[in-house]
């Protein structure tokens, strides 16, 4: 099954929240852990376990882990491994972009099947060119895996790129739209190229003139909960398009590990957040 029927399946059964696999070095302490790969594996799997029945995906930040090296890297194959068993979406944080056979490359070690570092999706940057994409695109469409596109960020710094017009007029966050939409087409109930749209990036949408209504795609939607978005600001930013938008939460919720069953209650509180702020 493709990657788009599964996670509207999965969202629809269980609701809209993404939980992070963020294995900071300050919750790692806060959890009483070691900055270990091995703490990172237990890490993980804690929040796969807390998360696989409240939680339509997990999305780990492969930074965490890289910064340990092999051993890291490990630790997240193993995470991921362990969200298979669960039957859990996994989303991988890596924002991979280039061009022709990197590009490839980096399509391989995430989303051909059996790959060591498989997962369901992959999030990607696109500012080499939507068409850098393609690889991935293809690989992607060839094993029933999902992208997760960046459009518009809600860093300060991504407006200078984001916001611009090319020579045309077109803002190049709306082109990014634009392109994934037409990886979409025809696809029931949604399709497998998604978006990455800041939860607080308040009226840039509008302003901008940038319409999410054509995407017939997920939409990952950072920075509700700690980082302070709020259901009108979701309300603002996606408009008739909640429906798509997958809410992730990392901080918010891991901080209440690492106790399983406290952790439980806090994605189940963070589940029923999520759907309600995008129903208010």
């Amino acid at each position: 099954m493709r990657f788009g029927a599964r996670l509207a399946e999965a969202m629809d059964r269980l609701g809209p929240l993404c939980v992070g696999i963020d294995p900071h070095v300050s919750l790692l302490q806060a959890w009483g852990l070691e900055d270990t790969p091995q703490s990172l594996a237990a890490f993980g799997e804690t929040v796969v376990d807390a998360a696989k029945d409240s939680a339509a995906a997990v999305k780990p930040n492969i930074a965490f882990f890289e910064r340990h090296g092999a051993k890291g890297v490990a630790a997240l194959e193993y995470v991921l491994g362990k969200a298979r068993e669960a039957d859990l979406l996994t989303i991988v944080d890596a924002k991979r972009g280039d061009i022709g056979s990197t590009m490839e490359g980096y399509a391989q070690a995430f989303l051909r099947a059996g790959a060591p570092l498989e997962c369901d999706a992959l999030t990607v940057s696109p500012y080499l060119g939507f068409g850098s994409l393609e690889p991935a695109l293809s690989l992607a469409e060839e094993h029933g895996k999902g992208l997760f596109v960046l459009a518009l960020t809600s860093n300060r710094e991504g407006a200078s790129v984001q916001h611009a017009r090319s020579a045309d007029g077109e803002v190049v966050a709306a082109s990014m739209v634009r392109q994934a939409a037409e990886r979409n087409v025809g696809l029931t109930p949604m399709g497998d190229v998604g978006l990455v749209v800041g939860a607080t990036v308040g009226s840039a949408m509008t302003d901008l003139g940038i319409g999410l209504e054509g995407l017939n795609g997920p939409i990952l939607a950072p920075g509700v909960g700690a980082q302070g978005g709020t259901a009108a600001e979701l309300s603002q930013v996606f408009g008739n398009t909640r429906g798509l938008v997958l809410v992730n939460q990392s901080r918010g919720v891991l901080t209440a590990g690492p106790f399983t069953e406290k952790l439980h209650g806090a994605i189940r509180d963070a589940a029923q957040a999520a759907q309600h702020a995008l129903r208010a």
